[in-house]
């Protein structure tokens, strides 16, 4: 899916680029399967603002998609291919043999009229959703599961793509789009193919109002700001670190550099063989 710029006849055109949504095939969602979402402007459950920068947006709808696939040998058509406005992915509407009809992610490729099927028995084609046992090594997947019946978790965003490096012992070696290489339990479920909409991070917002159409309200910088409001803030003019000799932070203290922020006796980290920046993972 290409992106399309424009003429730079005003100051916010010159760096604009919009995706051509070529892809798209139906313009309205399933009304079966989308549900209101309701804004929260950055507020919790007592009306205190805890997340900055959230407030206002375009009304948006959630679509409700299918990332279990536990339908399993019922062939299923792809009837259309439609845009989420609450992820970057495209969506496949599938309609099953029994007149059913989910919400999946598009992977990169598929085709209105495509059949697609789930399960253990399933080919290995694009879409299918098969247990990373049946996967042939060395071929892309997405939409991958973490825990077997949980349904995908990782690999969702668009043009990701895993790739399936060995099996043994019950576990399969994946190396995902970070670079990690991670070990997953063998049962667990992906999906045959790449993530869609490969051009999305060549779109670029191009004027502030771009970014209030999707919720995102300015957040000025916090060495810009009063003591009172930040720990970086005041000094006289500029002043790099606050005004002292305290480090960068957040609001509520914690280091923005040079503090790793993942928990060492996380438990997930024994499945992790190599780290994003290439060295392997140790154990403690």
């Amino acid at each position: 899916m290409p992106v399309k710029s424009f003429r730079p006849l005003t100051p916010s055109t010159r760096y604009i680029t919009i995706a051509s949504y070529d892809d798209i095939t139906k313009t309205r969602p399933e009304k079966s399967l989308v549900q209101i979402k309701k804004k929260s402007g950055g507020r919790n459950t007592h009306g205190r603002v805890t997340a900055r920068g959230i407030g206002g947006g375009h009304r948006q709808k959630i679509r409700q998609v299918d990332f279990k696939r536990n339908k399993h040998g019922v062939s299923a058509t792809v009837a259309a291919i439609e845009y989420d406005p609450m992820r970057t992915a495209r969506l496949a509407l599938l309609e099953y043999a029994d007149g059913e009809k989910r919400y999946i992610l598009a992977p990169n490729g598929l085709m209105v009229g495509a059949k697609v099927v789930s399960g253990p028995t399933a080919p290995p084609d694009l879409g299918n959703c098969i247990p990373l046992k049946s996967v042939p090594v060395g071929i892309e997947i997405h939409n991958i599961e973490l825990t077997p019946g949980r349904g995908g978790q990782i690999v969702r965003a668009a043009g990701g793509a895993a790739t399936l490096m060995s099996r043994g012992d019950g576990y399969a070696l994946i190396r995902l789009p970070s670079g990690e290489v991670r070990r997953v339990i063998e049962v667990c479920y992906a999906t045959v193919g790449q993530v869609s909409n490969l051009d999305h991070s060549k779109v670029v917002l191009g004027k502030a109002g771009r970014s209030r159409h999707r919720g995102k309200r300015p957040v000025n910088r916090g060495v810009s700001r009063n003591p009172v409001d930040h720990p970086n803030g005041g000094g006289a003019g500029k002043s790099k670190s606050g005004g002292g000799r305290q480090h960068l932070s957040s609001p509520w203290g914690v280091l923005s550099k040079g503090f790793r922020t993942r928990d060492r006796r996380k438990y997930s980290n024994r499945f992790i063989v190599v780290r994003r920046d290439g060295r392997p993972m140790k154990l403690k």
